[in-house]
């Protein structure tokens, strides 16, 4: 798997290239796997130790990864004490099973390289750009996973092993012609039916109800009648953005900030190189011979040079800075415009090198960054702007608890108001978790709906805070029978048509069996519509269920069945044909195919639960929990 990567790095060009990159590796390589020793285990599976550490290594990971995917939902999971065991038990249940395959995997003979861990990192589609591995892409995306480097690797390797496993299944598995052919029959089947409709708004609409039969509706269904808790709230906003535009920033502010940050626009000395690589010394000290003769470097370059990207160049690699200029390239230690190596020794072979041009560390001039430090300089100070009119605002707002009249007066706004509302409407403006949280807790609401006492200073992202009073309160109860009443009598309706349609189906469905149908259709103002054909689908709606519940009709006699369709209508069904299904050959391999993936999968959770009841797995003091 690595001859590929190991003809590819043979090249200086790539190692460049790959410089940062590497780091990643060689720094998260066993680090995070020598925590723990102290006894304290996880679980023991077949004597294999699984430390603490390294549950909660996966615990925290498991967890940072579902907060990224949910965002804010996460809280409420994260406050609830038996979910979070219930992860924790999970991460314990996947070590284990990791475990199980690696020792399995061992006595098959499979194992994963390190190299091919970072093969298949580097060779993912989604942590590249333009072809290329972007090491930036893949920490910005896996750190949005939740994964640091080292536990991202570990993870690849497990499913890399896995996908060895699997093979080792695969490669023996088959399925049998007939049983695709059979299975294809079966859900790609087509029906052919026509529906007759019992329309039940029609019917809705000609009901009548009486105020006793709303009442006993309503008093037998008052939890559905239930009006949420509505709150009116007053509010103090802050916004360090909306503050920018009042801070003036003049040329000292501006040339102070560029002297305390000298290093933040300089620009490190840079040094372009060409080289050309050759496989042998004898090679390289003939073609130095050749250089110092006064051959063209450029020339020998694109004749001899081993490395197939930088030889298209006459050797050269452009220029570079010290953090992505490659061991070798220092270690010539060229100094001087158009100095040559002697034979420097590497890991591809041998390299003679030449410094064409040095670019010395330079700053950039004031007058360059100049609009872009006046923004900083301007932002950081609406920010400490910001801070101060927090403090002022939150003293006032503690001091006088009984109004924001100080709040406001300390803020230099009015208070804003909003209407009422639930918690399932906020208002844009205070939609943000924490504010709807302080809200809603009840700590700031007080007795038998009065107000009660002002928020503290509540932040938010994007540097803004607000003040908060909640100035009315509704609780939640059980909206009045007057306030309802209408939405009560839709509802009573509707069930009085519902069973009025069922009833007059199941009667039409017995005159249909008995081959009276048409004239009970007619009766009823209802006919069946026009054959449409009918498949399977992946969320089958009740009517397509009930279509291929029915038994196959025989030649020219229907099979008759009720349903109801998405809507609630009562709907006949006359089945007329059954077709199966059928595929084109090429097409019908891709179904095979897909039909042993499932098997095979099938055939991995056995091995799985029999590794799992064949093994000696014993827990940590802490984690003894029924597995």
């Amino acid at each position: 798997m690595m001859d590929n990567l190991r003809a590819a790095a043979n090249n200086v060009v790539l190692k460049i290239i790959l410089a940062l990159i590497i780091l990643s590796f060689v720094l998260t390589g066993v680090g995070n796997y020598l925590i723990g020793g102290s006894g304290d285990y996880a679980a023991k599976v077949n004597g294999q130790v699984i430390e603490r550490a390294q549950l909660e290594q996966a615990f925290q990971s498991e967890r940072s990864r579902m907060q990224q995917q949910l965002g804010e939902q996460f809280s409420a999971l994260a406050g609830n004490e038996g979910y979070m065991q219930q992860l924790r038990q999970q991460a314990l249940s996947q070590l284990i099973d990791n475990m199980l395959l690696d020792q399995y995997a061992k006595k098959l003979g499979l194992s994963i390289s390190d190299d091919q861990v970072k093969d298949a990192i580097r060779k993912a589609p989604y942590f590249q750009t333009n072809g290329q591995f972007d090491n930036a892409k893949y920490l910005d995306l896996i750190t949005r996973m939740g994964y640091s480097a080292d536990n991202y690797a570990q993870s690849m390797r497990q499913q890399l092993l896995n996908q060895q496993v699997i093979q080792a299944f695969g490669n023996s598995g088959f399925v049998l012609p007939s049983e695709s052919d059979a299975m294809a029959a079966l859900v790609l089947q087509e029906r052919d039916v026509r529906l007759a409709t019992i329309d039940l708004n029609a019917l809705q609409a000609k009901q009548n109800v009486s105020d006793d039969e709303l009442k006993e509706y309503y008093n037998q269904n008052k939890n559905s009648f239930i009006a949420p808790e509505q709150v009116e709230v007053s509010y103090i906003p802050m916004d360090a953005a909306a503050m920018q535009s009042k801070i003036t920033v003049n040329d000292a502010d501006i040339s102070a900030y560029y002297d305390q940050h000298k290093s933040s626009y300089g620009q490190p000395e840079r040094k372009n190189y060409s080289v050309i690589q050759l496989k042998t010394e004898a090679e390289a000290k003939a073609v130095l011979d050749e250089l110092n003769k006064g051959a063209d470097f450029a020339t020998l370059a694109k004749e001899k040079s081993t490395d197939i990207i930088s030889k298209r160049n006459g050797g050269e690699l452009g220029w570079l800075e010290p953090d992505t200029t490659a061991d070798e390239l220092k270690e010539a230690k060229l100094s001087e415009k158009g100095q040559l190596s002697g034979v420097v020794k590497s890991s591809v072979g041998y390299l003679i090198v030449r410094l064409n041009d040095v670019e010395p560390e330079k700053l950039k001039p004031l007058s360059e960054v100049r609009d872009s430090i006046a923004d900083k300089v301007k932002q950081e100070k609406a920010v400490d702007a910001y801070y101060a009119l927090q403090q002022k605002v939150s003293e006032a707002a503690t001091n006088d608890n009984e109004s924001l009249a100080s709040a406001e007066e300390a803020a230099g706004v009015k208070a804003a108001k909003t209407a009422w509302f639930t918690r399932d409407n906020v208002p844009a403006e205070l939609n943000f978790k924490p504010v709807v949280q302080a809200i809603f807790d009840g700590s700031l609401i007080g007795e038998n709906g009065s107000p009660g006492s002002n928020s503290d200073v509540i932040n938010v992202e994007g540097d803004r805070a607000f003040v908060i009073r909640v100035s009315g309160h509704k609780p939640e109860g059980v909206e009045p029978f007057d306030k309802v009443k209408d939405h009560v009598a839709e509802l009573v309706k509707r069930n009085k048509a519902v069973q009025q349609a069922k009833l007059q189906g199941e009667k039409l469905l017995v005159e249909l069996k008995q081959g009276k149908g048409d004239e009970a259709l007619k009766a009823a103002g209802l006919s069946f519509g026009a054959v449409q054909k009918m498949a399977r689908a992946p969320e089958d709606s009740q009517l397509t269920e009930s279509v291929f519940a029915l038994p196959h009709p025989q030649q020219g006699k229907p099979v008759y069945g009720m349903s109801q369709d998405r809507q609630d209508n009562v709907v006949l069904i006359a089945l007329e044909a059954v077709k199966p299904g059928t595929l084109p050959a090429d097409e019908m391999k891709t179904f095979a195919g897909k039909m042993q993936e499932s098997a095979i999968g099938v055939t991995f959770d056995s091995l799985l639960a029999n590794l799992r009841k064949e093994a000696k797995i014993k827990m940590g003091a802490a984690e003894q929990q029924p597995q």
